[in-house]
């Protein structure tokens, strides 16, 4: 490898397939995609937008599960190998001593990050039938823990790093208001405990073309040896709606608001049927990453038309020789 990748681990059962040989795409799909079908449990109406990451030599996650009474839920999954998963059929019961949060209403679009010693959640969690980012954490994947809310409504899109920064805990967010956003920018906060969050910093807003409406963050940010590679995604206002794609973005160590490289164009859009058809037509929207530390080797779960979750691969070093070659900063 060229780049070199700091504080990931080995994980050599990362789910992996080869790029065909006659594909040149920075970022290709595996082909049994998807590896979620929306009716995996007998009450989902859909399964995605989802976050993995390894465990106990296996993997498990944070699955945002809609039911058939349309209600948006997170529940836990486990698998050996990160494509045949075992969703558990029961939402996700947060244990919580503060009142105000006690009242689950709704929760969709989960983040996890392991930091220091724990397993964080961050999710799009209701406060007064509002959006905002709601915060917790696990040990085990079975009992689940809920803190503050990190902030007031409206906000989207909160996602932790994976490390403190300065003595303090970093996390994307997207201010936004109460419906289907018609705007966007990420933003980075800071907080010395996981209660408070503030020094909030602009990161970058919607450019052009793919991504001209709005913006937001993507999986855990990948620390290396120039800086942090995010994904992250874009939407498009078409004559027939949104469409959301994604692409990549290297970020600088200490201060990650500030972009060093930002990629020109999207890495991956909707273009298969599974990811144009469904119940929000042509959306790819990336929530997770796996990274072996040995080989590079990324391994990229994506929501695909709000319906089932797809599975995709790259590698450090052909994102980053990618955004050296094709930077809109």
């Amino acid at each position: 490898m060229n780049v070199k990748i700091l504080n990931e681990k080995s994980i050599p059962n990362l789910p992996w397939q080869d790029r065909p040989a006659d594909c040149q795409d920075v970022i290709w799909r595996y082909k049994a995609n998807p590896i979620i079908k929306r009716n995996i449990l007998p009450t989902s109406n859909s399964v995605f937008n989802s976050a993995v990451v390894p465990f106990e030599g296996g993997f498990a996650g944070v699955f945002r599960v809609d039911d058939k009474e349309r209600n948006m839920q997170l529940h836990a999954g486990f698998s050996k190998d990160g494509i045949n998963w075992d969703i558990q059929p029961e939402r996700i019961q947060f244990e919580t001593d503060i009142p105000e949060m006690a009242e689950f209403q709704y929760g969709y679009d989960p983040r996890v990050c392991f930091i220091e010693d724990r397993y964080y959640i961050t999710w799009c969690n209701a406060y007064g039938w509002h959006p905002t980012i709601g915060v917790g954490y696990t040990f085990d994947f079975k009992t689940f823990h809920q803190l503050e809310n990190a902030y007031l409504p409206f906000n989207r899109n909160g996602v932790l790093f994976p490390r403190r920064i300065g003595g303090n805990y970093m996390m994307f967010s997207r201010p936004s208001d109460s419906g289907h956003t018609p705007f966007g920018d990420i933003y980075i906060s800071r907080s010395p405990d996981m209660t408070y969050w503030g020094k909030h910093r602009h990161v970058m807003g919607p450019s052009k073309g793919w991504e001209s409406t709005k913006i937001g963050a993507g999986p855990t940010p990948i620390e290396t040896d120039r800086g942090w590679l995010i994904f992250y995604h874009g939407v498009l206002t078409s004559c027939n709606g949104f469409v959301y794609s994604f692409s990549a973005a290297l970020l600088d160590k200490d201060e990650p608001w500030k972009v060093l490289k930002r990629g020109r164009s999207y890495l991956i859009s909707p273009q298969e049927l599974y990811e144009c058809v469904g119940d929000v037509p042509n959306v790819t929207f990336p929530c997770a990453n796996l990274v072996d530390a040995d080989t590079g080797r990324i391994a990229i779960y994506y929501g695909c038309a709000d319906t089932c979750t797809g599975l995709c691969f790259t590698t450090v070093d052909t994102v980053m020789d990618w955004l050296d070659h094709n930077s809109q900063v």
